[in-house]
């Protein structure tokens, strides 16, 4: 299973970005799909979480109400929209797919398989 990562780049404050992990060699609809991101020298820390199972959609308190997560199966893409960005939002993201309890899916430990990073840089 790969995963490609695409969308990041340059925005304002408050502008918006759409970021696309598209899935090969796997089926979407059998994973969990989570968006991590890290900044350097940090610890990777989850944004969104999209279940395999139920369609439930959860966020870290720092991206909630402003970004959203979808899938559309039949493509095998998940994405991130990003909106009312902001500086602490300037960091590399990353695509992870696995099939994580509930319990353990903000772990980047429980997924499998990860796409390249996509970088976003919010600057005026």
């Amino acid at each position: 299973v790969q995963l490609q990562a695409s969308g990041g780049g340059l925005v304002q404050p408050g502008g918006s970005l759409r970021l696309s992990c598209v899935v090969s060699g796997g089926a979407l609809n059998s994973y969990t799909v989570a968006w991590f991101r890290q900044a350097p020298g940090k610890e990777r820390e989850g944004v969104s979480v999209s279940r395999q199972s139920g369609g439930m959609k959860y966020y870290s308190d720092s991206v909630k109400g402003r970004f959203t997560v979808s899938r559309d199966n039949a493509k095998n893409t998940a994405y991130l929209q990003m909106n009312n960005l902001i500086l602490d939002d300037t960091v590399l993201y990353y695509c992870a797919v696995g099939r994580p309890i509930l319990s353990a899916h903000w772990d980047s430990r429980m997924y499998y398989y990860w796409g390249q990073g996509t970088q976003v840089t919010v600057s005026s």
